[in-house]
């Protein structure tokens, strides 16, 4: 990773846009604190075709479900699942 100062950056910003476009992220500073990064573009990133970071995937996870012959993750939920719980139970001291 490269970094430069604001003044390098408005005079070389040719020279480094050729960095970046060969992959390369140039930090920008300016009093040496990093304001931002120039990165390539989202569009040379996808054609790239580079893995997804992180995350879930839903649809793999259903398909390895229907796979397996589970149609539903839940069997059942009753009607009142959500509803408030009595008084009485709640005021019942721990065991």
């Amino acid at each position: 990773m490269k970094t430069v100062s604001l003044q390098e950056a408005i005079r070389d910003l040719d020279t480094l846009a050729h960095a970046v476009e060969q992959g390369e992220v140039v930090t920008v500073t300016r009093d040496g604190k990093p304001v931002l990064d120039l990165v390539p573009h989202a569009a040379t990133v996808e054609a790239e075709e580079k893995p997804k970071k992180g995350g879930l995937d839903l649809a793999a996870g259903e398909a390895y479900l229907r796979s397996k012959g589970i149609s539903r993750v839940f069997g059942y939920v009753a009607e009142d699942f959500d509803d408030p719980l009595p008084e009485d139970f709640l005021l019942r001291p721990l065991p």
